[in-house]
């Protein structure tokens, strides 16, 4: 299960491109359905070949453009002693049809052409045009010897499925992230836990906190555990980020609260809630179908962070490598407008965090960002009903959005975004 990939893509300044919030409001554009933007991200033109291809640097947050029938690269500089991650949001223009079966694919070459990793993110069963996010890495391991020199190292960038029926004719907007992590003073062990509570546990209780959605990953609202309440809109997604510590577990419950009219229909799948680690790795998601009445689905129960857990051999736990920001993402498919109208959808989030924090490893250098993989404590919101109060208050996360926005910390209105997600084949362990 390797992943390193990066994306990116052909700066091709057109009508396609994707609004931050505050232009979209100048705009006239509905601000909750557009995807906001790292604010710091730099423009950046994706290559058609290798030979053009731009660096990118650890840490930065990048956008471009992605055409619908060309692949485009990206270079990545790198020693033979870190790990690089990287991520792509691929932001289709609002209005667009969309293919269940398109997205976004990344791959990331060595200078041969042999691949490290590839991951592909679809649009899935909703569709509707929203983000979609793919990741992947250069891991140095003593598992893995392909990749594992220093030098350049390419990142390709493509739709998945551009001539499927109903894909977008549009180029898309692009957010790029990379994370740098170095290697450890004294070796880790090679093999994942063999042993973790795996029961789940049952939801918080109590009266449920107001905590408005992000309109984006840089901008996605912090939540520590407790109980919180928004509204969301058929179409619109909304953003929010968990700190969870080396040694927490983590779990999350969706409810979708009654619609509150005499209509009658079933949508299968109504809402999906994706769970992302640090660096924008899909860990988990779900999908709960809606009725008008309130429904309710939790994920799967997921290790506590562990460092070792990168050598596990399936991706839910592999995911769960690094402490830092972990990422609630719940869309709405725009089908429940059809059937229930176009108001709000009372929607409930109850986040557990299980276990207790432990020292993170001993890193040989500084990540990049220099805290993506940590949690910072003390002036944060604290956490809506129930819970420990000593363990309720909500982390400030350093570095935003995991992927070097740095950014502070905002609440807004959501957005769109990544509902299903398929690893490349061949990915190695």
């Amino acid at each position: 299960m390797g992943r390193l990939g990066l994306a990116a893509a052909l700066g091709l300044g057109t009508a396609a491109t994707a609004l931050t919030g505050q232009h979209a409001q100048a705009a006239g554009e509905d601000t909750g359905l557009t995807y906001a933007f790292a604010e710091d991200a730099r423009r950046i033109e994706g290559a058609g070949s290798t030979a053009d291809a731009v660096e990118l640097e650890p840490g930065r947050t990048y956008r471009s453009t992605l055409p619908p029938h060309a692949k485009v690269f990206f270079r990545l500089e790198l020693d033979d002693t870190e790990t690089a991650y990287a991520s792509a949001t691929a932001v289709p223009p609002s209005g667009t049809g969309v293919s269940v079966a398109d997205g976004v694919k990344v791959t990331v070459e060595d200078a041969d052409g042999r691949s490290c990793d590839t991951d592909t993110a679809t649009f899935g069963a909703p569709g509707s045009p929203r983000p979609v996010a793919a990741w992947a890495m250069r891991e140095i391991s003593p598992r893995r010897s392909l990749c594992a020199e220093a030098g350049t190292y390419y990142v390709t960038v493509e739709r998945a499925a551009p001539d499927a029926r109903g894909a977008s004719p549009d180029p898309w907007e692009l957010e790029i992230g990379t994370v740098s992590e170095p290697g450890t003073e004294t070796p880790a062990g090679a093999r994942a836990p063999e042993a973790w509570d795996s029961a789940t546990p049952a939801p918080v209780q109590g009266t449920a906190q107001r905590r408005p959605g992000g309109a984006g990953f840089a901008l996605a609202t912090p939540l520590g555990e407790g109980v919180w309440r928004d509204d969301i809109r058929p179409g619109q997604t909304l953003f929010y980020q968990v700190p969870v510590d080396w040694g927490r577990q983590l779990h999350a419950t969706a409810e979708l609260g009654s619609s509150g009219t005499d209509a009658s229909g079933y949508v299968a799948s109504a809402l999906t809630l994706d769970l992302y680690n640090p660096v924008r790795g899909e860990v988990d998601d779900l999908s709960l179908g809606y009725n008008g009445g309130q429904k309710s689905k939790a994920l799967k129960p997921l290790p506590p962070v562990a460092y070792e857990n990168r050598h596990a051999s399936g991706q839910q736990i592999s995911a769960v490598r690094f402490a830092g920001a972990y990422y609630l993402v719940a869309h709405l498919s725009p089908e429940v407008a059809g059937d229930f109208g176009d108001g709000p959808v009372p929607l409930t989030l109850r986040v557990r965090l299980g276990g207790a924090a432990q020292d993170g490893p001993d890193y040989a250098g500084g990540t990049v960002p220099a805290d993506v993989f940590t949690v910072g404590g003390g002036d944060g919101l604290t956490s809506g009903g129930g819970g420990d109060a000593g363990d309720e208050t909500l982390y400030r996360v350093l570095a935003a959005g995991g992927i070097g926005t740095g950014s502070a910390l905002v609440m807004g209105l959501g957005v769109w975004t990544v509902v299903a997600r398929r690893r490349g084949a061949g990915h190695p362990g």
